[in-house]
C-alpha cells in the first residue's frame, strides 16, 4: 500500500499502483460554499436515512420491506408479493429520472447525495480526520514505524469504524425487520434469531471493508453509474470543468505569461477520488466540487477572479453556447414521464386500505339444475391495515331476479389477514336470457370500496329454452 505522493494522469487510475494495490489516499479537508451545502445536504440524508422506519404511516414504517410476510409498506402503500410488477415502474421511472438529472447537471447524485459517498465522506472520513490529523498528518503516521501512539490510533480508529458499521447495518436490517421486531431479537440470544444475526454480521463486514479499506475504489470499480456517464452526459451536461483558457499555462503568480494557475496542486490534494481536474472530465469524479472550492479559496488570496475551476459545460468552459434544451434531454424527460405516471396511476390503485380481487371458479364457467343457472365467484381479500377490519358485498347494475348465495356482511380479518370467499350467483330459470354483466362491490368499515364488472355466464339461451321445454315435457329435470 503505497502511501507517497502521486500525479494523476490519463493513463491509469490514480488509486490503483501498477504492481495492482491500492494506492492510499489522504484527500485534505475543504472549506467553501459548496463544503458546506454538501455537509448540510448530507445532514438530511442521514436524517432521512436512519429515520425512515421509525415513522409510521397508516400503522407501519415509512419504509418496510416485510420479506417473512411478504408484504412491502412504501410511504402509507401496502404491496403484496403478487403486486411486484410495480417495480417495473419504479425501476424504470427511477431510472429515466436518473438519466434526465445526470444528462442535466452530470454526477450531482454521486457527489451530494448517494448513500455511499455520504456515509464515506461525511462520518467515516470524519471521524478519520478527528483521530489522526489532517492530511499532512494521516500520511506521516502512515509513513511512521509503529509504536504506542499509532496503536492506540488504530485501535481507536477502527474501533470506531466497527461501531459505525454496526449501527448502519442494525438500521438497514430495519428496514426488513421493523424496528420492534429488530429491538425483540435483540433482547434475545443470536440462537433464536440466527440468520438476521448473520445478515447484521455480515452487512458490518462489508460495511466495515468498504468504508475503512476499499473507500474510493467501490465508485471506480464497482459502481455502474460511473460507466454510464460518458453514454448520459453531452457537450452541453453540466459538470465541473477547468478553464485552461483561462488558466493555461500554468505558472507563478508573478509570471506575466502565465495564466491564473498558479499550479499548487491544490484540487489535486482535495479530491477524494485522486484526479487532477485539469485533465479534463474523467471517469473518478463524482462531481463533489471540493476542488471548486479549494481553487476559489486561492484566487481569493491572489485577488484574482473565481471560478477558474466551476460547475459548467463542456461548450461554455470552450466558449461556446450553452443549450439547456436538447433532444436527448426531451427524450429522458419523456421517458420519464411515462414511468412516472404509470408509477402513480397503479400506486393509486394499490393505496386501499384492502385488495379484493374477483375470479371465477376455475374449470366450470357455470353450473345449471331445476332453479337456474348458476356463478361462482372466488374473491380473494387481504387486509392492509394495521387494525381489524370488517367487509360487505353488494351488487350493483344487476337485474332485480339475480340472486346472491352466501352471507355478505360481517366478515371479518385481522392485521394484514387475507382469506377467499365463495359466493353464488344465481340467475333463475324463468327469467334467464342469456349472459349480462353486473357490478360487485367490496367495502370496508371505513367506506373504502373495491369494485368490479363481472360478466355473468350461462348456456345459449334459444337452447337452453329448449332443453327446459323438453325436461317438462318428458317431465324430467337435466
Amino acid at each position: 500500500m503505497s502511501t507517497g505522493s502521486k500525479k494523476p494522469n490519463l493513463a491509469s487510475v490514480t488509486t490503483v499502483n501498477k504492481d495492482g494495490s491500492h494506492y492510499r489516499l489522504h484527500p485534505a479537508d475543504v472549506k467553501g460554499r459548496f463544503t458546506l451545502a454538501r455537509r448540510l445536504v448530507a445532514a438530511l440524508c442521514l436524517i432521512v436515512y436512519v429515520a425512515l422506519p421509525w415513522i409510521k404511516i397508516n400503522g407501519y414504517p415509512a419504509v418496510f420491506l416485510d420479506t417473512a410476510m411478504r408484504r412491502f409498506h412504501i410511504f402509507g402503500v401496502t404491496l403484496a408479493i403478487q403486486d411486484m410488477w410495480v417495480l417495473f415502474f419504479v425501476i424504470t421511472g427511477l431510472g429515466f429520472t436518473l438519466f434526465f438529472i445526470t444528462s442535466l447537471m452530470g454526477r450531482i447524485w454521486c457527489g451530494w447525495t448517494c448513500p455511499y459517498t455520504v456515509f464515506l465522506e461525511h462520518v467515516y472520513r470524519r471521524i478519520e480526520r478527528w483521530i489522526d490529523g489532517d492530511a499532512t498528518a494521516r500520511r506521516k503516521l502512515d509513513a511512521e514505524p509503529w509504536s504506542g501512539t499509532k496503536i492506540a490510533k488504530r485501535i481507536l480508529k477502527h474501533g470506531l469504524f466497527l461501531i459505525i458499521s454496526c449501527l448502519i447495518a442494525h438500521v438497514l436490517v430495519s428496514y426488513f425487520m421493523s424496528l420492534e421486531g429488530l429491538y425483540a431479537a435483540i433482547q434475545t440470544g443470536p440462537g433464536d434469531h440466527i440468520f438476521s444475526f448473520g445478515v447484521i454480521i455480515f452487512f458490518t463486514v462489508v460495511l466495515y471493508g468498504c468504508f475503512a479499506f476499499f473507500r474510493e475504489q467501490f465508485c471506480i470499480m464497482m459502481c455502474p453509474y460511473g460507466r454510464l456517464q460518458s453514454a448520459l452526459s453531452d457537450d452541453d451536461t453540466m459538470i465541473i470543468g477547468y478553464d485552461f483558457q483561462r488558466g493555461d499555462p500554468p505558472g507563478k503568480p508573478k509570471d506575466p505569461d502565465a495564466g491564473d494557475c498558479i499550479d499548487c496542486r491544490r484540487c489535486v490534494q482535495v479530491c477524494p477520488t485522486g484526479i487532477d481536474i485539469r485533465n479534463g472530465l474523467q471517469l473518478e469524479c463524482i462531481g463533489c466540487a471540493n476542488c471548486i472550492d479549494a481553487c476559489d479559496d486561492i484566487m481569493k488570496k491572489l485577488q484574482r477572479p473565481t471560478g477558474l475551476v466551476r460547475y459548467d459545460s463542456y461548450n461554455g468552459l470552450h466558449g461556446k453556447r450553452n443549450r439547456i434544451l436538447r433532444p436527448r434531454l426531451f427524450m429522458y424527460f419523456a421517458l420519464m414521464l411515462v414511468g412516472l405516471s404509470v408509477l402513480t396511476f397503479t400506486v393509486s390503485k394499490k393505496a386501499r386500505p384492502f385488495t379484493a380481487q374477483i375470479t371465477k371458479m376455475k374449470g366450470i364457467a357455470y353450473q345449471q339444475d331445476d332453479t337456474g343457472i348458476r356463478n361462482v365467484l372466488r374473491i380473494y381479500l387481504f387486509n392492509k391495515r394495521a387494525v381489524d377490519a370488517s367487509y360487505s358485498f353488494r351488487v350493483e347494475n344487476a337485474p332485480e331476479w339475480l340472486k346472491v348465495s352466501g352471507s355478505t356482511d360481517d366478515l371479518k380479518l385481522k392485521p394484514l389477514g387475507e382469506t377467499t370467499y365463495t359466493l353464488v350467483v344465481i340467475a333463475p330459470e324463468e327469467n334467464y336470457d342469456g349472459p349480462f354483466d353486473f357490478t360487485l362491490i367490496v367495502e370496508d368499515q371505513g367506506g373504502a370500496t373495491v369494485q368490479q364488472q363481472v360478466n355473468f355466464l350461462g348456456p345459449n339461451p334459444r337452447l337452453y329454452r329448449k332443453r327446459l321445454d323438453e325436461a317438462k315435457a318428458t317431465g324430467t329435470n337435466n
